[in-house]
């Protein structure tokens, strides 16, 4: 790390001013916004109940201006991330080494991908340095392991040219190729998936529910209350941890306004559904979901079909719609890579890990591949 910076940790984002750390990023992404973490932080989704205590690297130049930040955590476990290395934890601790805590530099239960070494524009510090930072910072802790999940493509890059192990995942994602109406969008696809989703979205919207779309304001406390209903029947019947309180909610769609679009079902005038999305710049971020009725195809109408028609409608480039799912393949969503990069101190771990994830990685290609010839968009001279 540079001589000039100076690297410090905090154990509470308030110990950053928000329009300092939002200077940090330029993406304008929700999930590393001061306000979602803040929101987190203060409702105690994140901190001692839930094992993810704040450890937010910042580095500051000589001047005393911050110039970088990483959101951080200490961990004593591996819930919530969607990067899975319990496996790597269980032989490690079987071969009489303890792999926690460690370190992650993550969005708390989101597997969202976007920037994790957020470098203030116009600095003119590399991205290397918050890779060596947070190498510090793990050592400076006794830490086994630091770990940095769904960042950036180019991040990764930076991460494993400074030595770091490196992953793939796969996600679902919808582009939008300036499609003026859902109808224009389903024209893309082959007659028979056309045909589907039409089926689909008028079973959903046929099964006495009526969809609508609030932002900001408009979600009112009781929706909020009546949305932590839904997400605790998704995480009740999942066997889920429900790690996102009542109080979150409500404080997350005070901070972040418009950013907050809510997808209703509602039966009589009354929501009995929803799906939460954040938007950004360019992309719309599907996150929770959950219902407390039973209707055919209300998932896919709720979070994948009525989040096309916001983006169409809004210009937005894309929708990301969380972790997992092939079943999004056939409604439109191609598989993308997701990224993460690993750094671990024990040498024979490293070693171990690092052949496990070169399978994998190879592994994860060909699997990419294969998704990606059952796309439902029309090939060349197909109806």
């Amino acid at each position: 790390m540079p001589s000039e910076l100076t690297l410090s940790l905090h154990p509470r984002i308030t110990d950053i001013p928000a329009e300092e750390w939002d200077a940090c990023d330029e993406s304008g992404n929700p999930f590393t916004s001061h306000a979602f973490l803040l929101s987190l932080e203060e409702s105690g989704c994140t901190g001692p109940r839930t094992g993810w205590l704040p450890q937010h690297l910042a580095l500051r130049d000589g001047s005393g201006a911050l110039v970088a930040v990483a959101p951080a955590y200490a961990k004593s476990h591996s819930y919530g991330e969607y990067v899975f290395d319990h496996g790597w934890a269980r032989a490690f601790e079987d071969a009489g080494g303890q792999y926690y805590p460690k370190l992650q530099v993550a969005v708390p239960f989101s597997p969202v991908p976007g920037p994790r070494l957020m470098v203030r524009p116009g600095s003119g510090v590399p991205h290397g340095a918050l890779a060596q930072a947070l190498a510090q910072a793990t050592e400076a802790l006794a830490l086994s392991s630091c770990h940095v999940t769904f960042c950036t493509r180019a991040e990764w890059d930076v991460l494993g040219e400074a030595g770091w192990l490196r992953r793939l995942g796969i996600q679902f994602h919808w582009t939008n190729e300036g499609y003026s109406s859902f109808e224009d969008f389903l024209a893309a696809l082959s007659s028979r998936k056309r045909k589907a989703i039409r089926r689909e979205r008028r079973d959903a919207q046929s099964a006495g529910l009526t969809m609508r779309v609030v932002r900001g304001t408009e979600i009112t406390p009781q929706i909020w209350r009546l949305f932590h209903k839904f997400y605790r029947s998704t995480t009740d019947r999942k066997w889920g941890s429900p790690y996102l309180t009542a109080g979150f909610w409500p404080l997350m769609g005070e901070r972040m306004g418009d950013r907050v679009v809510l997808m209703l079902a509602e039966q009589n005038g009354k929501p009995v559904a929803g799906a939460l999305n954040l938007m950004g710049p360019d992309a719309l971020y599907g996150r929770n979901w959950g219902s407390l009725v039973e209707a055919p195809f209300l998932h896919f109408e709720l979070c994948y079909y009525q989040a096309i028609d916001f983006a169409i409608a809004h210009g937005l480039k894309r929708v990301e719609a969380g972790a997992q799912g092939e079943h999004k393949i056939q409604r439109g969503y191609r598989p993308v890579p997701t990224y993460s990069a690993h750094l671990i101190a024990h040498s024979g771990l490293r070693r171990a890990v690092a052949d496990s994830l070169r399978h994998e990685r190879a592994a994860i290609e060909a699997e990419m591949r294969e998704l990606d010839s059952l796309s439902p968009y029309r090939r060349a001279g197909e109806a």
